[in-house]
């Protein structure tokens, strides 16, 4: 809602732009540090366009032995989100890449395939220690990408700790309202020694004439802006308001902040999970961050569910219940109070007596520990250090931009005023078709 962020030129003059690239280098610290990657870009569109990039990222890296093998298969966990599965299905087909989908557990380890995915957790909630499955596909010279929860990896054991060779997500939850699927800021996460081969901008930090720490767009593989058969993706949109919102949120909320909210968030599914099973609900998974799955039928609890104005996530292996930050206590009750009347059981609340995160996918190792993550906690200091940053910068509120670009067509500050409505802002993507009426008649 501040013209000086969101009406700031694309920063590829780093003399009027060290504000939003100092922005832009926290969001890409808290990303290598949740993940334990070595490098990161400075955004991607969303999380499905993160995973397509990764898929042709290791496409284009296949050395000569998977080409002589002629190696163009790509698995992916069917435990990938659908949304991330329909973008890797329209990236993969033009270039010749082979998708193949099934259970993590029964995939072949072939010469025909080139790389992997994994989902982390699973769309049905299931955490499982991915190392093992790494470290085969490393032996039979398949390249691994993990699509990771973020939020979850300050509990979990991050995907760099296997020796993956990217890791991709949403930084949606850090701050940034769910818009019925969008806009968020995706990321890719990969090693160094592919960061020629990384699709987006990676910012980086040099010094100025004087010698002072400066900042500047040290990476930018667009073909834009090299040679076009140099060009590793033509990628060019950055979400970079959105990349500055959940950076924001990490310096905010900082390494303890974030493990407590975290640990809500845990904490409440774990009570779900518990007074389900002390119920005779069958809780398919045992491992889980903060989505439970229920071996029930949709046709016993979806009318219950809906007419008290509750959604859940329904197929015909059973129904999920995902829960947030924002989920109450009071919305527990009332989950389990639709669970009960739908089965026809007394269910009240129990508290978890194991932990459903433990073992090898627990995570021992500390994140965020850079000073910018632990300064800023209190409404005053972060109010203070955005306003700095943006007094660094030049944007529309301050000056005319002598540059013209496909960037500079702005929506007016009333046309931006719906963005943070609650009805429109807090959507879910996967809601109802018949609840999202006015979302409907916008897109026809």
């Amino acid at each position: 809602e501040n013209p000086g962020w969101y009406t700031a030129y694309t920063p590829y003059q780093a003399e009027i732009a060290q504000g939003r690239l100092e922005a832009l280098l926290n969001y890409q610290t808290m990303v290598t540090s949740l993940t334990q990657m070595e490098i990161a870009n400075a955004s991607l569109l969303d999380e499905g366009t993160a995973a397509a990039e990764a898929m042709t990222m290791l496409f284009g890296l296949r050395d000569k032995a998977l080409k002589t093998r002629n190696a163009v298969k790509f698995f992916v966990d069917q435990q990938v989100l659908p949304q991330t599965l329909s973008v890797l299905t329209t990236r993969a087909t033009p270039i010749g890449i082979i998708l193949e989908v099934g259970p993590i557990d029964s995939f072949s380890y072939g010469d025909d395939y080139f790389g992997a995915l994994l989902q982390y957790p699973g769309q049905e909630g299931i955490a499982i220690d991915g190392k093992p499955w790494a470290e085969r596909c490393q032996a039979h010279g398949i390249m691994t990408v993990v699509a990771a929860d973020l939020m979850a990896l300050t509990l979990l054991t991050p995907p760099g700790n296997w020796g993956v060779d990217a890791v991709v997500g949403t930084s949606q939850r850090f701050g940034v309202p769910m818009g019925y699927g969008g806009p968020h800021a995706a990321f890719l996460a990969t090693k160094e020694a592919y960061k020629r081969n990384i699709p987006g901008r990676i910012i980086g930090v040099t010094k100025d004439t004087d010698g002072n720490r400066a900042l500047r767009m040290a990476l930018q593989t667009r073909e834009q802006h090299i040679k076009r058969d140099k060009a590793t993706s033509n990628i060019c949109t950055a979400q970079v308001l959105l990349s500055v919102m959940a950076g924001m949120y990490g310096v905010y909320h900082g390494p303890s902040g974030l493990k407590a909210i975290a640990s809500l968030i845990h904490h409440k599914a774990q009570v779900l999970a518990e007074s389900a099973a002390k119920a005779g609900i069958k809780v398919k998974h045992q491992a889980y961050f903060d989505t439970i799955w229920l071996e029930i039928p949709e046709h016993k609890v979806r009318p219950i569910a809906e007419q008290a104005g509750v959604n859940f996530y329904y197929t015909q292996q059973g129904v999920g219940i995902a829960v947030n930050e924002t989920t109450s206590d009071s919305d527990v009750e009332e989950i389990l109070a639709i669970l009960g009347k739908a089965l026809g059981v007394s269910m009240a609340q129990t508290e978890p007596n194991r932990a459903a995160i433990d073992g090898a996918i627990r995570r021992t190792s500390e994140f965020m520990q850079e000073e910018v993550f632990n300064t800023y906690h209190s409404e005053t200091e972060l109010m203070r250090y955005i306003k700095r940053l943006e007094s660094k910068d030049l944007a529309l509120n301050t000056s005319m931009i002598s540059l013209g670009s496909c960037t500079m067509k702005l929506n007016a500050a009333t046309e931006m005023i719906p963005l943070g409505w609650t009805l429109w802002a807090d959507m879910h993507p996967f809601a109802p078709l018949d609840q999202v009426q006015g979302y409907q008649e916008m897109l026809e």
